[in-house]
């Protein structure tokens, strides 16, 4: 049976969609919050928001062993709902220690839910059309990308009070979870008894060098989502910049209309390299804007409004390709680990970018030279995915 698109399919789109909505909602408030509540530096903001990051990359692993040892939808629902009710913690937080241990519970359960969720979907997929229901699996993320960003920032415009948009992120998270409860699978679960050693358990080792590279990718991702409204702001930047997110959106979903269809039909590595190169040119325009500011603004804000589209096409090639290599490199008793290894390689880069771009925030260099450093690291990754990491999966694939 090759349907894609069944009830199951589309419950696990919208609930995806209202748990990313609520995630995506406070990214780019939360350095305003930070800042505005409690007067915290950029670096202190950076290190905060990372936390969140670092607890789900922590938990990945071991999340991956949970859901290829037992059932995997109760520990998808267990840990969507606990995801949802802590976001009732943002409205109380008095501080920043304790706003710090609310993301990093927060960070847990979005760690467990998401690897959940990834490694269901893929049972519910017929295995022929995975790449393309990956890629539109991914568009609800791509789309709560730019629905999320775009509302609370237009609500912080609108001057409304912060606790309203962490509620509305509630009410986002409890209406996904009653979305991912309609989820039916009907294939049977097949756990994994295999008497796997040491760490290999929780990670897959063939997917490693993939995640180097995947790592590499994270960490300008992880820069300009987070710094992107500080930096336009530095530059002067006259169109919205909820409009950034909103283009940035339309990039990864037209891209996600072909790029699950050219890893299904085996031109996987193909996707990757061009989605790659295609995010370089756009992460050093980014790096550029803050020099040719000095010379012409308008064109600043046109190339504002193109450099979106370009990340979004490049990015929208990577991640469903990303995540159908890893779950080819391993067999169908570990595909959650497989997920794991995924998700774990891209956190770690976004928590990385997160870091540093505080860091390079507050030094001489700015924002400018936060994405140059992040666009040189992913041109490492275009060169190191060609020469290592692309032959190695072509070595030791299994489908």
């Amino acid at each position: 049976m090759n349907k894609l698109w069944t009830a199951s399919f589309l419950s696990a789109c919208v609930g995806n969609f209202l748990l990313f909505f609520a995630f995506y909602l406070l990214i780019p408030i939360f350095p305003l919050y930070l800042i505005d509540t409690f007067d915290a530096s950029k670096s202190l903001v950076g290190l905060v928001l990372s936390s969140y990051t670092l607890a789900a990359l922590f938990v990945r692993p071991v999340a991956g062993f949970l859901l290829d040892l037992f059932p995997r939808k109760p520990q998808y629902l267990i840990a969507f709902l606990l995801f949802v009710l802590t976001f009732i913690g943002y409205p109380l937080v008095t501080t920043v220690n304790l706003f710090l241990i609310i993301r990093i519970l927060h960070g847990t359960s979005f760690g467990f839910v998401t690897t959940a969720g990834n490694s269901l979907v893929v049972d519910i997929l017929p295995a022929s059309r995975r790449g393309e229901g990956l890629g539109f699996f991914g568009v609800a993320n791509n789309l709560a990308m730019v629905v999320g960003p775009m509302t609370s920032l237009l609500m912080h415009e609108k001057e409304m009070d912060y606790k309203l948009i962490f509620y509305l992120s509630i009410i986002s998270g409890l209406l996904g979870f009653v979305f991912a409860s309609m989820i039916k699978v009907h294939k049977p679960f097949e756990s994994n008894k295999e008497r796997i050693r040491g760490f290999d358990r929780f990670f897959l080792f063939k997917g490693f060098k993939a995640g180097v590279s995947l790592l590499l990718t994270g960490i300008p991702y992880g820069m300009f989502t987070t710094y992107l409204a500080i930096y336009g702001k530095e530059l002067g930047i006259d169109v919205g910049l909820g409009l950034f997110f909103s283009l940035l959106a339309v990039g990864l979903v037209f891209s996600r209309l072909f790029s699950g269809k050219m890893v299904d039909r085996g031109k996987l590595n193909k996707a990757i390299e061009y989605g790659l190169f295609i995010s370089v040119t756009g992460l050093f325009l980014l790096a550029s804007l803050h020099r040719l500011n000095d010379y012409n603004h308008l064109l600043v804000n046109v190339l504002f409004l193109v450099i979106p589209v370009i990340l979004g096409l490049g990015y929208g090639l990577i991640f469903p390709a990303f995540n159908t290599l890893f779950v080819n490199l391993a067999p169908n008793n570990r595909r959650a680990t497989a997920s794991s290894t995924f998700m774990t390689s891209w956190d770690l880069g976004v928590g990385t970018g997160l870091i540093l771009g505080g860091q390079f925030a507050d030094s001489n260099g700015g924002l400018p030279l936060a994405f140059l450093v992040g666009a040189l690291l992913s041109l490492f990754s275009f060169v190191y995915f060609v020469k290592s990491a692309g032959p190695h999966f072509l070595r030791n694939k299994l489908r």
